[in-house]
């Protein structure tokens, strides 16, 4: 049986209460692409980045804004013990602008981390999207998928998490042990085919509304070991 902390960071990240400023919608129109996260622009310096709300479950939370040349990303340590992240409303219509893309760097991986095992489910780097509660209360109701960096998993595998109180929390793995750590890789996804696979048991697989937020996160309390990550751009876009 899960931990009661366990069980309570779950619902805290995944009830995902967004309150801030979202995505300008007149951008889409003029672009063709949304951006869900962007840090280009923004001074490097530790803590939060602005428009964003810290959300942190264990442990003390180490991150900063890192330049890479040109680009800004978010930098995110945990010690052994952390588990935090940060969220932001994001409002966009999925069948409108499918493709979401993201670029991500892995420098540590926690130790047997495995999205498919509850005991050590940590990740270097976890990108969540949520949308529209289906029900009451919103924090089981709240689709989720994340898209994320494991250890053990196969990349390709897709899924539910297997901790308690997160049966609308689906997963996709998108790389693993197998790929080169401190390396760059730019990630494309169809959102939308993989909102309809992974959530075909609910509402015929059709989202309800427009996305609620994007999270971005680092958790390695399972495990009890070391990781860390970037991430920089994350956008929506029609193809």
């Amino acid at each position: 049986m899960k931990s009661r902390k366990a069980i309570g960071s779950l619902c805290l990240l995944f009830v995902l209460v967004f309150i801030l400023t979202g995505s300008d919608p007149g951008l889409s129109e003029k672009t063709g692409y949304i951006p869900a996260a962007r840090f280009t622009g923004y001074p490097a310096r530790p803590g939060v980045p602005p428009g964003w709300v810290l959300d942190r479950t264990a442990g003390s939370p180490t991150l900063s804004l890192m330049k890479d040349g040109d680009a800004v990303f978010l930098h995110l340590i945990s010690e052994g013990h952390s588990s935090f992240g940060i969220k932001k409303e994001c409002r966009v219509d999925i069948r409108q602008y499918p493709y979401l893309t993201w670029r991500w760097r892995a420098n540590r991986l926690p130790k047997g981390g495995d999205v498919r095992q509850g005991s050590r489910d940590d990740q270097a780097l976890q990108l969540y999207i949520a949308f529209q509660p289906l029900g009451f209360p919103a924090k089981l109701k709240t689709p989720v998928i994340g898209y994320i960096w494991d250890n053990e998993a196969p990349k390709g595998w897709m899924g539910k998490s297997p901790k308690i109180g997160a049966d609308k929390l689906r997963y996709v793995v998108s790389r693993n042990r197998t790929d080169r750590l401190d390396t760059w890789y730019t990630e494309k996804r169809n959102i939308y085919e993989d909102y309809r696979r992974l959530f075909k048991d609910v509402n015929g697989g059709e989202p309800k509304g427009l996305t609620s937020g994007i999270a971005l996160y680092i958790d390695s309390q399972d495990t009890k070991s070391h990781a860390e990550g970037q991430i920089g751009e994350v956008y929506f876009s029609k193809r």
